[in-house]
This record gives C-alpha cells, sequence and structure tokens, in this order.
C-alpha cells in the first residue's frame, strides 16, 4: 500500500504529464514552422552566393516556411552562379511563394534574380534592371560585340528572363529590354479602352504614325500615390538598357508594393509576425574574406617572402611550409567561389615544370626560364578572373565584370611583388637583428675545422678547379690544392663536396661556378 502522500504525487503527476507534453508539442511547433524567411543576397554573386543561398532556402523550409523572402542589394556578379540561383528559386516546392525586396539595388545578375520570383517588392528608392552583356576591349572602352558573340552570352540570359515573365507575369518586351541594347520600348494608351500596352517600335508606327487619328496615344505621365510621374517616351531607347526607378517599377508592373523595412514588409505580405531572417554562416564569410583583393594580395606577399627564405636556407622547412601553405590558400579560395577555372592549374604546372628544367637542367636563365615565369604570372592572375558562359577555356575577357576582375588582379599581383621586394631588402638590411629570421636566413651548415683562410691570392687563377667545404648560401669556402679560401657562387645554392670551377676575382671575393658531375 502507498502512502497517502505518494499516492497525491503520483496523481498530480499524471494530472501534469499531459499539459507537460502538451506545451513541448507546442513549443516545437513554434520552434520548427516559420511563416516566412528572409534571406539576403548582399554584394556581388559568386559561387559562394549561390552555395550559401542553397543551404539557407534549405534551412527556411526546414523550418517550416512558406514564404521566402530574397532581400536583394547587388550590383551583379556571376551569370552561371546568377543562373543557378534563379533554378532554385524556381524549383522551390509548390506550397512556398518566393518574393524579390530589392532593398536597394537589383542590376545585372541581380535583375534577373528578381523577376525569377513570384513577385518583387521595392524598397523607397532603388535600382532595377541593365542586364546585358558588356564587351569591354583591353584598353577598357566599350567596344561593340559581333552579333555572333552576342547572340551566344545574350542567350541564356534571355531564355532565363523569358521562362521567368511567362512564370510570373512580367511584360517579356520589358524583361528583353533589360538584357538587349537596340530595343526600343513604347508604352502606348487605348484613349477609349484605358487599356496600356509596351510596344516595339514597328507595332507603335503601326498604331499612331500610321494612325494619327487613331485611338491609340503615347502615355505622357501616371500617377501613384497620388503623385504623377511625367513619362519620357520611348521608356527605353534604343541606345540604353531598361533600368527602372521604385516608381517606374511599379507602373511597368513589376513591383507591386513598396517596404522600407520589415515591419511594412510583413504588413504588405500580410504575414502574422515579422519574417526571420537567416545570414551567411561564419564559414561563407571567411570565404569571402579570402577572396577580397586585400586578403590575396597579403598571402601573395607571404609566400613570396616565405619562398625566398627557403631558396636562402635549404632545409629549414619551416619557410617552405609557410610557403606552400600560403599558395595553397590563395589557389584554393578563388575555386572556392568560381573564381577560377581547371586552365589555371594546367598552366601552374607546365610553368614550375619550365622553371624546374631551367634550374635543374639548363643553367643561366633562358627561354624556359622567361616561358615558366609567364605561365606561372599567367595562371596566378587567371585565379582573379571567373570564367564566362558558352565560351571556351583561356579566352580574352568580354563581360565588363571579367575586365574588373582581371584589372584588380593585376594591381593585387603588382602591389604584392613591390611590397615582397621591399620586404626581403628589409630582411637583408635588418634581418640579422631580428632573432626569428636572423636564425633561419643566417643559418651555416656545421662548422669544419678548417684553420686560417689567407686572403685571396693571384697564384689562383680563373679556370682553378677545387671542392666545397661547406655549402655556398650564396657565400662560403672551397678547398684549391691544400688551402681554404672565401668563395662565393653567382647566386646560386651549392652543396658542400661539390666541385666548382673559379670564375673571376671581384675586389677581394673569388667567384666560383659549379661544375657538372660528368666533368
Amino acid at each position: 500500500m502507498f502512502p497517502l502522500r505518494r499516492v497525491r504525487r503520483w496523481d498530480r503527476a499524471f494530472i501534469s504529464l499531459p499539459l507537460v507534453l502538451s506545451a513541448m508539442w507546442v513549443s516545437r511547433t513554434a520552434v520548427g514552422s516559420e511563416e516566412a524567411a528572409i534571406i539576403p543576397i548582399v554584394g556581388p554573386i559568386t559561387d559562394i552566393t549561390r552555395d550559401s543561398l542553397d543551404r539557407r532556402v534549405d534551412e527556411a523550409i526546414a523550418d517550416g516556411a512558406k514564404v521566402i523572402v530574397f532581400e536583394l542589394d547587388t550590383p551583379g556578379g556571376m551569370v552561371t552562379s546568377s543562373l543557378d540561383i534563379c533554378s532554385t528559386i524556381k524549383n522551390l516546392p509548390t506550397d512556398v511563394r518566393s518574393v524579390a525586396w530589392i532593398h536597394d539595388d537589383a542590376l545585372s545578375a541581380g535583375a534577373m534574380i528578381a523577376v525569377a520570383c513570384h513577385e518583387i517588392v521595392v524598397a523607397k528608392s532603388v535600382r532595377f534592371g541593365d542586364c546585358a552583356p558588356i564587351m569591354v576591349d583591353p584598353a577598357g572602352g566599350l567596344t561593340e560585340m559581333p552579333p555572333a558573340e552576342r547572340a551566344k552570352m545574350e542567350s541564356p540570359i534571355l531564355q532565363e528572363f523569358r521562362d521567368s515573365a511567362v512564370r510570373n507575369g512580367f511584360d517579356p518586351l520589358l524583361c528583353r529590354a533589360m538584357v538587349t541594347v537596340g530595343q526600343e520600348v513604347w508604352w502606348l494608351e487605348d484613349a477609349e479602352s484605358g487599356q496600356r500596352e509596351f510596344v516595339g517600335p514597328e507595332e507603335k508606327k503601326r498604331r499612331i504614325d500610321d494612325q494619327p487619328d487613331g485611338p491609340w496615344k503615347l502615355v505622357s505621365s501616371f500617377e501613384l500615390d497620388g503623385h504623377t510621374y511625367p513619362v519620357e517616351q520611348p521608356i527605353d531607347r534604343g541606345d540604353a538598357l531598361l533600368t527602372m526607378t521604385q516608381a517606374e517599377a511599379r507602373a511597368y508592373g513589376f513591383a507591386h508594393a513598396v517596404a522600407g523595412d520589415e515591419v511594412t514588409l510583413r504588413d504588405v505580405l500580410q504575414l502574422s509576425r515579422l519574417p526571420s531572417r537567416i545570414e551567411v554562416n561564419g564559414w561563407e564569410q571567411f570565404a569571402s574574406w579570402l577572396n577580397s583583393p586585400m586578403i590575396r594580395g597579403l598571402l601573395m606577399v607571404v609566400f613570396l617572402l616565405a619562398g625566398y627564405m627557403e631558396l636562402q636556407s635549404p632545409g629549414v622547412i619551416l619557410p617552405g611550409i609557410v610557403a606552400l601553405v600560403a599558395l595553397g590558400i590563395f589557389l584554393a579560395a578563388p575555386y572556392a567561389a568560381g573564381l577560377a577555372d581547371v586552365w589555371t592549374i594546367v598552366l601552374l604546372v607546365l610553368g614550375l615544370g619550365l622553371l624546374a628544367v631551367e634550374v635543374f637542367l639548363l643553367p643561366g636563365f633562358g627561354i624556359a626560364g622567361v616561358l615558366g615565369f609567364l605561365l606561372v604570372l599567367g595562371s596566378l592572375l587567371g585565379t582573379f578572373v571567373p570564367s564566362e558562359p558558352n565560351t571556351p577555356w583561356f579566352s580574352m575577357p568580354k563581360l565588363q565584370g571579367t575586365w574588373d576582375a582581371l584589372h584588380d588582379g593585376v594591381l593585387v599581383m603588382a602591389s604584392s611583388m613591390v611590397i615582397s621586394v621591399i620586404g626581403i631588402l628589409l630582411l637583408l638590411t635588418y634581418g640579422q637583428h631580428i632573432p626569428l629570421v636572423k636564425r633561419v636566413l643566417l643559418a651555416n651548415p656545421e662548422p669544419i675545422p678548417t684553420g686560417p683562410v689567407p686572403p685571396p691570392r693571384a697564384d689562383l687563377l680563373p679556370g682553378d678547379i677545387g671542392v666545397v667545404t661547406g655549402a655556398l648560401r650564396p657565400g662560403g669556402q672551397a678547398r684549391f690544392g691544400h688551402e681554404i679560401y672565401d668563395v662565393s657562387s653567382q647566386g646560386e645554392y651549392v652543396d658542400a663536396g661539390a666541385r666548382v670551377q673559379v670564375m673571376r676575382h671581384q675586389g677581394h671575393t673569388i667567384v666560383v661556378r659549379p661544375l657538372p658531375t660528368d666533368v
């Protein structure tokens, strides 16, 4: 028999158990069910942006979001990444509504992403449109793209806009005007019915120019929120791309509302509570940070300085490891962002191979060395340049963004080399006063008892052959006959025990060169 107090405790437990389980279920429902989520897309669009968006979309759907808002503030970016993002948006579950919130810019690829959504909401001041591929010449000027090239570059972009226009009810002529230069668009109104349409120059001529007394007239203004906005015709000239303001985006049927903050956005979308924000995570921020020009330039400086220290002191290992790590990050970061192609690795391997041939097989610094250096430099510059759609590997850039990336790469590489040269000079001048650098740069082989070393003598003539007693870095000692002399190579590292030949006397220094082992 249970004591009365224990029975009462069990009664309370059985009564409270359903309440606890109910509370747990309600809590789990509240945590795991989000009505709407905001996914910001900020800055240039790369493969990192695409992968981050895929992750955040999956997270929003897992949390039960039925409305996903893509907050856009981007100048555009990589076409391939943007096409993938559009595909992700269009393949959302059928019960999930996609909304583009332009806050504040959706230019170029950003415009393509915006029209891929079911609906568009704009902030109070926006720029929206301008999505044509622009060809830039090597001097930085705009040039006319050949028809075949233009068709090739525009094809996937136009196809994406056409599909979005059909899916989401946007005007296909206006969508095309955001992509194609030379596409005039006029805005007409039927004076009898009030119907308004966007037409090309041929249709405008047929309805107005050929029928001056007909019902169709040019739209001269539109009204929004109690304000009258004048309309300049054509609304898109043949020499420009369609770029819209907030009012124009609404008047032209792209945006249906204005929201300057999340509270207004909640009311516009008729949500019961504020949408949650799903930001980029730490790793995605770190990957973007590694691809910034400043960090890539710093990595190149570290690689060059550490590589120089390793060449000056072979076998120390630490500078070599640091150089390899810096080079690995320098090369891996753009691949993670989709900014580099496989041809850059091919060029790098070929360039390093030619440099190895020059160092180990061919004396001096000839054609193989120069070509190897140019290939390595070209491969490193190539890691700054994103690939363009429908173009072969290793082709000259055609898009403005590609030329901008190449320009950034040249600046980063040039400044890194200048800083590295200054750093090497500082190491040579002040390195002996820095304990760690002194230990690395001035490391000598184990001392070999040699006795007193006489000054250079006239009887040691060019052509005499001796044996290195301690590694030349490039300075060291060599034995000629029965005597030891201070000697210096011509800059190369020479192992102890190698045979060397006197080249010349340079002041008090005897300059030697290593002899092949078979001589």
